[in-house]
C-alpha cells in the first residue's frame, strides 16, 4: 500500500511539473465589459499570450452577419491569433438595434471602437498597436471604424467585400444556383429582381451601402484575406476594387492574400466552400500574426496584391434601385389585383351555386384563366422565395431539366396557359350579353392582362 501511495505521489508531482510547460503556449483569458454605441453594455473576453512580459499588439474581432452572435462563434480564431503573440478581444454582438431586416454599419463600427478603447486599456497591450479584424459583414464594419478613428492601428478583413451588400448577395445566390446547375430566367431575371423588391420594401438591410468611399478614407495598413473557395464574396472582383479604393485615398500599405482550400471564413472546407469545418485553414492564423507583428514593428507593406486572381464562374452585375413600376408597392398592388381577379371568379360561381342561381354559359377559358392564374401566382411565391432565401452558398432548386428546375418549367407552362386563356376570355367577354357577367369577366380579363407584364418581369415568360 505504501508503495502504491509513493507511485501516485510521483505521478501527481510529475503532472504538476509538466503543467506549466504545457500551458505556457496557451493564452490567458479574462472577462471584460465595455460600452458600445448609445451606451449599450457589451461583454467580451480578452485572450492574452501567457508569460509575455512585454507590451504586445492587440486585435478586436468583429463578427459577420447575425443578430446577437455570441463570442464563442469566433473563439477558435481568437485563441489561434492569441497564440501568435497578440492580445485578442472577442465580444458578444449586439442584438438591440440589429435584426434580420435592420442594421446600421455605423452603429456596429462605433461598437467596435468601444472595444478598441477597452483593449487599449488592458495590461500588457501596447495601445498604439491595436487594430480591428472583421469577418464578412465585419469586412464593411472594420474599415468604417478605422476611417473614423486614428486609435485603430491596422485593419484585417476576412471574406470582406468591396461591393454593395445587395450586389454581393445577388451574386452569391446566383452563384449557388449556377453551381447547382441552374441556368435561364430563374437565375438571370427572377433572382436579382426579387432581391431588388425586397430591398425596396425595407426587408434587406443596408442594401446600397457603398464601401468604396469608406475605403478611400482608410489610412491604416490593411490586410485582406479570402478563402480560395469563397462562395459568398466574388473572389475575382473584390481585391482589385479594394486596392483601387485604397489607392484613390493615397493608401498603398495593403496586403491582399488568398488561403488555399478555405471557405468564406478561411476555415477548412472539404467540398470547395459548401461545408465549413471548425478548424481554420492551415497557415491562416500564422499569416495574420506575422503580418500584425511586422506592421507593429514599423515594417509597412507596399501594395501587395495576389497574382493571379482566382476565376469566378460568373461576374456580379449592378443592382440598381427599382423604378416606380417595379417597386415593392407596385409589385404588391399587381399581386393583389391578380389574386382578387383570379380568386373572385370561382368565389362568385360558388355563391351563385349556393343560392341556386343559373350560371350563364361562358365556356372553359375563364375557368382555365382563374385556375391557372391562381396556381401560377401561388406557385411562384411558394417556390421562388424559399429557394432564393434558402442560403446563398447553395440554393436548392429541385430536379433539373436542361438546366431549368422542373417546378420552374411547370410554372412557365402555367404562365403560357394564362396568356392564352386571357385572350380567349376577352373574346368571351365581348360576346357576353348579361351585364353582371360582363363585369365579372372584365375583372378576370384585367387580372390576366396585368399578369402578362408581371410574368415577363419575373422571367416566367422568358427562356
Amino acid at each position: 500500500m505504501r508503495m502504491i501511495r509513493l507511485l501516485l505521489a510521483s505521478v501527481v508531482l510529475l503532472g504538476l511539473a509538466a503543467t506549466p510547460a504545457a500551458a505556457a503556449s496557451e493564452p490567458v483569458s479574462s472577462e471584460i465589459t465595455f460600452r458600445g454605441d448609445g451606451g449599450i453594455v457589451l461583454h467580451g473576453t480578452v485572450l492574452t499570450p501567457a508569460g509575455s512580459p512585454d507590451r504586445h499588439p492587440g486585435m478586436v474581432l468583429v463578427h459577420g452577419a447575425g443578430e446577437g452572435t455570441p463570442r464563442t462563434k469566433l473563439m477558435g480564431e481568437a485563441v489561434a491569433f492569441a497564440r501568435t503573440g497578440m492580445s485578442v478581444l472577442v465580444y458578444d454582438k449586439r442584438s438591440s438595434g440589429y435584426s434580420l431586416f435592420h442594421r446600421d454599419y455605423g452603429q456596429l463600427a462605433r461598437d467596435a471602437l468601444g472595444a478598441v478603447a477597452a483593449l487599449r486599456a488592458q495590461p500588457g497591450v501596447d495601445p498604439a498597436k491595436v487594430g480591428i479584424w472583421g469577418l464578412s459583414e465585419g469586412g464593411w464594419v472594420a474599415p468604417l471604424a478605422a476611417s473614423q478613428s486614428s486609435q485603430v492601428a491596422f485593419v484585417v478583413t476576412v471574406g470582406g467585400n468591396a461591393l454593395e451588400p445587395l450586389r454581393q448577395q445577388t451574386w452569391a445566390t446566383a452563384a449557388g444556383l449556377r453551381k447547382a446547375g441552374v441556368s435561364g430566367s430563374l437565375v438571370d431575371r427572377a433572382e436579382p429582381n426579387l432581391y431588388r423588391v425586397i430591398a425596396d420594401g425595407g426587408l434587406f438591410p443596408e442594401p446600397w451601402y457603398s464601401p468604396g468611399p469608406v475605403l478611400e478614407h482608410v489610412k491604416q495598413p490593411m490586410l485582406g484575406i479570402w478563402g480560395a473557395d469563397d462562395l459568398l464574396t466574388p473572389p475575382q472582383e473584390t481585391p482589385p476594387l479594394l486596392a483601387a479604393a485604397l489607392e484613390r485615398g493615397g493608401n498603398r500599405h495593403y496586403t491582399l492574400r488568398y488561403v488555399p482550400d478555405a471557405d468564406h471564413a478561411a476555415h477548412q472546407s472539404p467540398d470547395h466552400g459548401v461545408t465549413r469545418l471548425p478548424a481554420l485553414a492551415p497557415g491562416y492564423a500564422q499569416l495574420v500574426g506575422d503580418w500584425v507583428r511586422s506592421v507593429s514593428a514599423g515594417r509597412l507593406p507596399t501594395a501587395q496584391a495576389p497574382d493571379p486572381l482566382p476565376k469566378q464562374a460568373s461576374l456580379s452585375v449592378p443592382v440598381p434601385r427599382p423604378a416606380w413600376w417595379e417597386s415593392a408597392f407596385a409589385q404588391l398592388a399587381v399581386l393583389l389585383l391578380m389574386i382578387v381577379a383570379f380568386a373572385g371568379y370561382p368565389v362568385v360561381a360558388l355563391v351563385r351555386r349556393v343560392r341556386g342561381r343559373v350560371r350563364p354559359a361562358v365556356g372553359r377559358s375563364p375557368r382555365v384563366l382563374a385556375a391557372a392564374g391562381l396556381a401560377t401566382v401561388a406557385g411562384f411565391l411558394g417556390y421562388l422565395v424559399p429557394v432564393l432565401m434558402s442560403g446563398a452558398k447553395l440554393a436548392s432548386p429541385g430536379p433539373l431539366l436542361a438546366g431549368r428546375p422542373v417546378i420552374w418549367l411547370a410554372l412557365q407552362a402555367l404562365a403560357v396557359t394564362v396568356v392564352i386563356a386571357t385572350v380567349l376570355t376577352w373574346v368571351v367577354r365581348r360576346r357576353s350579353e348579361a351585364s353582371g357577367e360582363r363585369v365579372r369577366l372584365t375583372l378576370l380579363a384585367v387580372g390576366g392582362t396585368a399578369f402578362v407584364p408581371w410574368a415577363l418581369y419575373w422571367g416566367l415568360l422568358l427562356p
